[in-house]
């Protein structure tokens, strides 16, 4: 593969547009830039919970894993017509969560963001792949999106969920939980 990023500045953006995959200049802040521009914020996210020391290999090799599809899924959002993400990959975030959650003990409240560094991460990473999620909707309801990469972001929320929690009794041995009857004083 030749050399993709020969020039990093181009100036071709400065007035507000943006090229797609195909070549199509677009708005930069069209609904599908906003899509593809959310998920890679969330792969960048994702990126920060694999910097933090000492997070464990299944997770660390897991998130190596969603990051390319992340990158992919982001893909076929920047190439009106690519299709990149299949079911498989939703079918193997559905057996990671299933796999991790196994062994949390059952929720009976909700869960605050935090936990440790990793933890808090994680939740970060989580609420972005959320807004990626309403993002490629609102794509969705404005051009043809397959199925797939909204049911992919879906999924990779709860996976990161999962994940948060599994993080966060790792590095403090419990989850933050919301104290709905605590005193305001």
């Amino acid at each position: 593969m030749g050399n993709r990023l020969s020039r990093i500045f181009t100036r071709t953006g400065d007035e507000g547009l943006t090229g797609l995959g195909d070549g199509t200049r677009v708005a930069k802040d069209c609904a599908r830039v906003t899509a593809y521009g959310t998920v890679d914020e969330c792969n960048s996210a994702i990126g920060m919970v694999l910097a933090v020391p000492g997070i464990p290999t299944s997770v660390a090799d897991l998130l190596v894993e969603v990051q390319h599809d992340l990158f992919d899924l982001g893909g076929e959002l920047c190439i009106p017509g690519h299709r990149a993400i299949e079911d498989r990959h939703v079918e193997g975030l559905e057996a990671a969560i299933e796999r991790f959650n196994a062994e949390l003990p059952p929720l009976k409240e909700f869960v605050l963001p935090g936990g440790g560094p990793a933890a808090a991460a994680c939740h970060l990473a989580r609420t972005i792949a959320r807004r990626a999620e309403r993002c490629a909707w609102t794509l969705a309801r404005e051009e043809q999106v397959a199925a797939e990469p909204m049911r992919y972001l879906n999924r990779l929320s709860d996976l990161l969920f999962v994940l948060a929690r599994v993080l966060a009794r790792r590095e403090s041995g419990q989850e933050v939980l919301w104290r709905h009857d605590r005193s305001r004083g």
